[in-house]
């Protein structure tokens, strides 16, 4: 019971609605359009709640994040969208992991619940860009390779997953935003799967979701960095 309190005054008012009401809407998408597909229900529901835990800058978020791109990797390869599932198990996983070794060394005046904010320096910028070219190039041969269901949109995926992931390493309010580019690009990928299986619009309403959850982190990280004094 303490615990329960606990989370209730870490959240605010707002991010416990916007918790509540993704979850809502999650749930009575998979009630009305799937109905069998449990495991796409538990992803969903794991990774809107590492998207209010990384809004806060919790490390706990990473954690969830690790399981969140696991599951969503095996949905992914069962309708082929192999760059999702190369994306989420090669790239996101192992980011994640490195992301939550970086949130915990880098904790806001030895609070482990808050990771401290970095300012991105000219030198990030370059690498990211050198480092984002290289992986759209060498994933669009790759997927290209493996016959990937809409190629263009799947590589694009790829680069803004990247970006997102790397950001998110180098502790950048700008993964947010990031991750919402990335939101954008899965709605349409899975906006065209549901031509073949309806029961994959709740598949879209879940990016949907997370695309309004991750606004809010890039908008909340925001205010952190003006409050950490960065």
């Amino acid at each position: 019971m303490e615990k329960v309190k606990g989370l209730k005054n870490y959240f605010s008012v707002f991010e416990i609605i916007l918790w509540s009401l993704s979850v809502l809407a999650i749930v009575i998408s998979f009630a009305i359009f799937d109905k069998s597909n449990y495991l796409t229900l538990c992803a969903s529901l794991i990774g809107v709640t590492s998207l209010i835990f990384c809004a806060k800058g919790n490390p706990f978020g990473q954690i969830l994040m690790i399981i969140f791109s696991t599951i969503y990797g095996i949905i992914s390869f069962s309708f082929s969208y192999y760059g999702e599932m190369l994306t989420y198990m090669g790239m996101t996983l192992p980011m994640s992991v490195f992301s939550l070794v970086t949130w915990l060394k880098n904790p806001y005046k030895d609070n482990k619940a808050e990771v401290k904010v970095n300012k991105l320096k000219g030198k990030d910028i370059r690498l990211i860009l050198i480092c984002t070219a290289v992986v759209t190039v060498a994933f669009y041969f790759i997927l290209k390779h493996f016959n990937t269901a809409n190629l263009l949109p799947s590589t694009v995926s790829v680069t803004t997953s990247f970006i997102a992931a790397f950001l998110t390493f180098k502790r950048s309010p700008f993964f947010a935003l990031g991750y919402a580019t990335n939101d954008i690009v899965l709605i349409v990928l899975w906006v065209l799967a549901t031509k073949e299986d309806i029961s994959y619009i709740s598949v879209v309403i879940c990016f949907v979701v997370f695309l309004f959850n991750d606004l809010y982190g890039f908008f909340n990280w925001l205010r952190m960095q003006k409050r950490q004094g960065i």
